[in-house]
């Protein structure tokens, strides 16, 4: 999704991840009408159907990168918190070499991959990403934009990423640009449609 400052990226990015209700309509994911959905439901709906990647990483930094990772299966409450699939997870981001360092002794685009990895840790039906690439110098911003990119292919998962910057994305399966608070296919003016 792409889009200017204060076009509603964020907002729709909010919405779907479940951290904003709407004031109508529905919000389906895999079927599931979320607007029906309690507190207590929708966190544990999140937590299982959703991982998330912001644009600075928010790992905790007294734990190591592995225990970030496995985070979000402690709080779904896992009896195995599944420290292999976390580990091969972190070696799929190329950081099986960091996996017990402190989160506060790695560099920013490896604390970008970590939380990556830690997004897909619950094999989420949806990654959410907003501005992943906002807080990272040029090369390493390529160098994330790729791994997400391999990272959905291989692991079929599907990746919502704002941005506003279109040209670090290179081809990508949709585009939708978000324009005063609307919707459109597509990000050239010539080729946009209104979805919403």
């Amino acid at each position: 999704m792409v889009g200017s400052s204060g076009s509603g990226k964020s907002t729709l990015l909010n919405l779907i991840g479940l951290l904003d209700h709407p004031t109508n309509g529905k919000i389906l994911i895999d079927g599931v009408d979320t607007t029906r959905l309690d507190d207590n439901k929708i966190s544990s709906f999140r937590n299982k159907k959703l991982g998330f990647i912001f644009q600075f990483s928010n790992l905790l930094s007294d734990l190591t990168v592995l225990e970030n990772v496995l985070l979000p299966r402690q709080i779904a409450g896992a009896n195995n918190f599944s420290e292999k699939e976390a580990k091969d997870l972190l070696t799929a981001v190329g950081l099986q070499q960091q996996m017990h360092k402190r989160a506060n002794k790695i560099s920013g685009g490896q604390a970008q991959r970590v939380a990556i990895a830690r997004g897909l840790i619950n094999k989420p039906s949806i990654v959410l990403a907003d501005e992943p690439t906002g807080n990272l110098d040029s090369v390493t911003s390529e160098t994330i934009v790729q791994l997400m990119k391999s990272m959905a292919k291989k692991l079929n998962h599907t990746f919502i990423v704002v941005t506003h910057d279109r040209d670090h994305f290179g081809d990508v399966d949709r585009i939708i640009t978000i324009k005063d608070g609307r919707a459109f296919e597509g990000d050239m003016p010539s080729e946009m449609e209104v979805i919403a």
